[in-house]
């Protein structure tokens, strides 16, 4: 079960309303994703922090309807 870019992307700025979202398909499947995410609540925040921010704005997806997710998170410059 494929997941589009565009619902991802849509799920996490639904949680984190100022990020700035690339998605890439890593593998041309819709199941194999890249993810970079740049947001202002990432600040003060561990990398580890970060992505749980990240993967709980994806709703329980990981694992199911997305398989897998390679994430890269960053604060605004």
């Amino acid at each position: 079960m494929a997941m589009p870019a565009a619902e991802i992307e849509s799920l996490i700025t639904a949680a984190l309303p100022d990020a700035q979202v690339t998605i890439t398909d890593l593998a041309g499947d819709g199941d194999h994703y890249a993810a970079h995410v740049v947001s202002s609540a990432f600040v003060g925040k561990s990398r580890v922090a970060q992505h749980k921010l990240v993967y709980e704005a994806l709703g329980g997806r990981m694992g199911g309807v997305l398989h897998a997710l390679q994430l890269t998170t960053a604060v605004p410059n």
